[in-house]
């Protein structure tokens, strides 16, 4: 087997993954993939080709051997900056992100999409370094190159604000005396006949989750500590019962663990078949504190990896799309309004504008996980202020400050039933109180079924053609529209639970 950098990093996770992807490669779940992931690191590579002026591209070919050739041209060529110049000794493969090559000396700069560095980010270039090392370089210095996270963008994008370039070379030098060793074992490993008994552990998700866990993870039995609430058990803790052998609630409560409140009414109200916990005067508080009429409001965002337009950073939530509810008082037929932005454009201040016509000020606004829609809110606020846009801006702060959050009796447990599993996401909360009801099954939705699917199809629309952009609008209503729907349901459901 050859190595390559993404190879051998991934040797570096687990040599397991190496062993399948030569013996096995069919069990892989391509669902994990995620190709937008993938296509934004492609675009911020060739963002950052321009980091330090001009340079030459290697454009790629499935023959390694021409990559290595027009390296080598290059090279001899005295060419100062080379993207993607590639290069191989006793076949481990490399290309090289950006190599700067200046009297007899060389940098490679590492380019990734990420925010912060990844401790698997070192062994990546530490690869890059022996290589290149090899093969005769000088490399006198490594960096990483990552996203500065509070970078603006005004205007065209600059680069030496949007990149942020940390020296690393001491760190990569530490780690070549393990490189040949790692090597070695990594390809011995791929090469033999039966399949590696390797355990599971934290590293099937870290630094993202792997191809092969569900295959690998086979064993694990539904309702395991790994189902328990992540709020309720941390993961590191998870692993540590695993190899203890406590892997079912059962063996859980057997093993006289202390866990804390929510965990255990998790595992007793599954083990013991619990009816409902219902706390109906915490709920009533709750309910208390509501006015009618309300305005259930659900948010869909999108965020981009480089910022499209002028006020946003890396990352962060654009608000594109909203369903709004509006029940004058108990028990009336809501009255629904909904937005969804032109695609191609920055949605912002039209959204505002249609916000600010929809919801009066000081009205009780009623959201599922407030802390999501009140930022959105107020990073909206905070753009109109900057436009001049005042009274608008005011407007929606009021919006905020007049939120209630849905989410509350579930996150503290007030209501709660084995079938939520541990979770009080709507996704879960909704099926509990309303079962068997067609109209509230997102499983049954055109195209979107979550904001993550709306977030990236929403991002995608430009690029439809007529027809296809008319369904994926049809269906992006439809999905944000169950949301504050099913909000509508929720408290309806809670009202009479306290009757």
């Amino acid at each position: 087997m050859n190595l390559s950098k993404s190879r051998y990093c991934k040797g570096i996770r687990c040599p397991k993954i190496l062993w399948l992807d030569e013996h096995k490669s069919e069990v892989r779940d391509e669902s994990v993939l995620n190709r937008k992931i993938l296509d934004i690191g492609n675009k911020v590579g060739d963002l950052a080709m321009g980091y330090y002026g001009a340079y030459s591209e290697v454009p790629y070919n499935n023959d390694k051997s021409v990559m290595i050739a027009e390296t080598k041209r290059l090279l001899n060529a005295n060419t100062p900056i080379i993207c993607e110049g590639s290069f191989s000794f006793n076949g481990n493969f490399c290309s090289v992100d950006i190599l700067r090559v200046c009297g007899g000396e060389a940098e490679i700069t590492e380019v990734k999409s990420s925010t912060d560095i990844n401790p698997i980010y070192y062994d990546d270039i530490a690869f890059q370094y022996y290589v290149l090392s090899s093969c005769g370089l000088n490399v006198k210095k490594t960096f990483i190159m990552h996203i500065n996270n509070e970078y603006e963008r005004q205007g065209d994008i600059n680069l030496t604000e949007f990149f942020t370039a940390q020296d690393c070379t001491e760190i990569v030098l530490s780690m070549q005396k393990d490189i040949d060793a790692n090597i070695e074992r990594f390809k011995k490993s791929a090469e033999e006949k039966n399949e590696l008994d390797t355990e599971i552990g934290m590293y099937c998700f870290d630094p993202y989750e792997c191809e092969y866990r569900t295959y690998c993870w086979k064993h694990i039995p539904k309702n395991s500590v790994f189902d328990i609430s992540g709020h309720s058990l941390h993961r590191d803790k998870k692993f540590d019962l695993y190899k203890r052998g406590v892997i079912s609630y059962k063996q859980l409560l057997e093993s006289g663990e202390k866990l804390n409140d929510a965990a255990l009414l998790q595992i007793e109200t599954f083990v013991y078949k619990k009816p409902p916990v219902i706390n109906k005067e915490a709920i009533r508080l709750f309910l208390d504190t509501l006015s009618y009429p309300l305005y259930f409001l659900d948010f869909e965002t999108f965020k981009e990896t480089i910022p499209p337009f002028d006020g946003l950073r890396p990352y962060m939530q654009v608000p594109f799309q909203y369903s709004l509810h509006i029940q004058e008082t108990q028990g009336v037929v809501p009255e629904h309004r909904e937005f969804l932005a032109k695609e191609g454009i920055d949605p912002r201040e039209e959204l505002a504008v249609r916000l600010f016509e929809d919801i009066p000020q000081n009205v009780c606004v009623l959201v599922y996980n407030m802390s999501f829609e009140k930022r959105c809110i107020k990073e909206l606020s905070h753009w109109l202020e900057k436009q001049g846009k005042n009274e608008i801006a005011a407007h929606l702060m009021n919006i905020h400050d007049n939120i209630k959050d849905l989410m509350k009796p579930f996150q503290h447990r007030d209501y709660y039933s084995s079938e939520l599993d541990g979770s009080y996401s709507i996704k879960k909360v909704l099926p509990a109180l309303c079962p068997d009801d067609p109209e509230l099954d997102y499983n049954k939705l055109d195209l979107v079924h979550n904001g993550i699917e709306a977030q990236t199809i929403y991002s995608e629309l430009a690029e439809k053609n007529p027809e296809e952009r008319e369904r994926i609008r049809t269906a992006l209503l439809a999905y944000c529209r169950l949301d504050t729907l099913a909000m509508v349901k929720i408290l309806e459901k809670l009202i009479n639970i306290c009757l």
